[in-house]
């Protein structure tokens, strides 16, 4: 990620950017700008989150969505866009799904590691996620097809190529195969 704006800026600010056709987010205060994700990166998201809604979807699960900004902390603010999300159903704001960034954090943050991201970038975004609340953050490596799950107890679960994706605690009932997510790019 490269720093545009070292000028601290709010969420509200933030918010109110023009587009320029790069990825933002919103660290600290600082403004970070990455190029967009390549094709295996949205393959694998789409896989990954269309599962997750058929899931959410046979019960009253919650929300599955992609690319959202969520506001993580503030003063100085961060707001960051998991690459795939989901919101528990009894914890969506009562006015609704909003127009700008989410208020509250994720239930699960899901991060696909696009080659141009450095390790210190993939843990800086796993800790955010776990530092506001998230109780389960997976980053997805489509080099390795692995899936680590990350929690705020620091445990961190390797899911391997031929293991089966799941966390009962935070989505019951939902499993994947991991090598599902990524048959597309293999």
């Amino acid at each position: 990620m490269t720093t545009v704006d070292r000028q601290m800026l709010t969420a509200r600010e933030f918010w109110l950017l023009p587009e320029n056709g790069m990825q933002r987010a919103l660290v600290r205060g600082d403004v970070y700008e990455t190029m967009l994700p390549g094709a295996r990166h949205g393959l694998v998201a789409a896989i990954l989150s269309m599962l997750l809604r058929l899931w959410a979807k046979q019960g009253p699960h919650g929300y599955v969505g992609v690319e959202s900004g969520f506001l993580l902390a503030r003063n100085p603010d961060t707001i960051r866009g998991p690459d795939v999300f989901y919101i528990r159903a009894e914890r969506m704001p009562s006015p609704g799904i909003p127009e700008g960034f989410w208020l509250i954090h994720p239930d699960l943050a899901v991060e696909v590691v696009s080659p141009n991201e450095t390790a210190e970038d993939v843990r800086e975004k796993v800790r955010d996620y776990l530092a506001a609340g998230t109780p389960l953050v997976w980053v997805i490596y489509p080099r390795t097809q692995e899936v680590v799950a990350h929690t705020p107890d620091g445990y961190a679960q390797t899911f391997c190529r031929d293991a089966t994706l799941d966390a009962p605690a935070v989505l019951p009932g939902f499993s994947c195969a991991v090598h599902v997510l990524f048959e597309d790019i293999a």
